[in-house]
């Protein structure tokens, strides 16, 4: 059977040498960020930022941040964007805290939240596409819709729940547990990474969003479903925020509608830290998680320098300008 072309794919000896450099940039650029920046750490923080446990820290701290900004990585790649995901994580741990609570089984209860996570991402697409609005207004509505909904499943306050293994995905590891290296929740964000990032490599559905971002019409064209995959992606990357959700209940033990309200920005801010093009197109998973580590490591690095929190989020909002000014400047060389 005949190979299918790469997406991006250039024969070889037909680029530029300028072309070439600005591919390993894109490539390599955040991952010398991150380095960048945890070495400043390392020279101007306290001993205790570069210990293992300070890293095991920051891996689990990223976590539920990271598994959401995958979903969004595929969102972003074919062109959209989703606010609704910090509505969503809040809805998810509701909704388990809700089954575990009426005596549901914690896989259940788990699968659960991920589902109702994966509902909220159907209808986001589907409005999107039978309505034909902009994403950004959609998924804006739905944002105020979903986090209702979880305010009034839960009655406007806190759901407790027996304590379960959930609990422990994103916990510290006990004397006993040392030989995972770093928590459960991890270990599920690095299958998860691989697996997405393989999808978007290898499968036709990963070549149609690449294709629909890059040019829809064009895409349309060629024979691409392009409602069916949207609807598919907003789907899945919810159910990827719902499984975000099942990471924010380990860590509360609680059912809180109240909860991840503006995480939607840190994984968007993910993405596009991460080399990911909010114009479409463009966008990898190992870029995103270099993103999300970056801002972690950040928040790290100036909660044990004793920095106030107004000086994280003026260093995180300046490194995501800087990330959007890269790409458009990028774009402009490209035309």
């Amino acid at each position: 059977m005949e190979a299918e072309p790469r997406v991006g794919y250039v024969e070889p000896g037909t680029q530029r040498p300028a072309s070439v450099w600005m591919r390993w940039l894109n490539t390599l650029g955040p991952v010398l960020g991150l380095l960048g920046v945890f070495l400043l750490f390392v020279v101007l923080g306290p001993r205790s930022f570069a210990t293992w446990g300070n890293l095991a820290t920051i891996a689990r701290q990223t976590t539920i941040v990271a598994i959401a900004a995958l979903g969004m990585t595929m969102i972003i790649i074919s062109g959209g964007i989703d606010l609704s995901v910090g509505s969503i994580i809040a809805l998810s741990t509701v909704v388990i805290a809700a089954l575990l609570q009426r005596g549901a089984n914690p896989i259940v209860a788990a699968a659960g939240g991920v589902a109702a996570g994966a509902a909220c991402g159907l209808v986001n697409g589907v409005l999107i596409t039978k309505l034909r609005v902009v994403p950004f207004i959609v998924t804006l509505g739905t944002l105020l819709v979903v986090r209702g909904a979880a305010k009034g499943i839960a009655g406007e306050q806190k759901i407790d729940a027996p304590m379960t293994w959930l609990a422990d995905l994103v916990a510290a590891l006990g004397p006993g547990q040392r030989w995972m290296l770093v928590a459960p929740g991890v270990w599920t964000l690095i299958v998860l990474a691989f697996v997405v990032s393989g999808a978007l490599r290898y499968t036709r559905f990963g070549r149609h969003l690449f294709a629909i971002g890059s040019n829809e019409q064009t895409a349309r064209l060629c024979g691409v479903a392009v409602e069916r995959v949207k609807v598919l992606v907003y789907t899945l990357s919810a159910g990827l925020a719902g499984l975000a959700g099942v990471m924010q209940f380990s860590r509360l033990t609680v059912g809180d509608p109240t909860v991840a309200v503006g995480v939607e920005l840190d994984v968007i801010a993910s993405v596009v830290i991460g080399g990911g093009s909010l114009s479409g197109g463009e966008g990898s998973i190992l870029g995103t998680l270099v993103g999300a580590l970056i801002m972690t490591v950040i928040r790290s690095g100036c909660s044990q320098m004793g920095l106030p929190n107004w000086v994280q989020e003026i260093v995180t909002g300046g490194i995501i300008v800087g990330a959007v000014a890269l790409d458009r400047l990028r774009h402009r060389r490209a035309e």
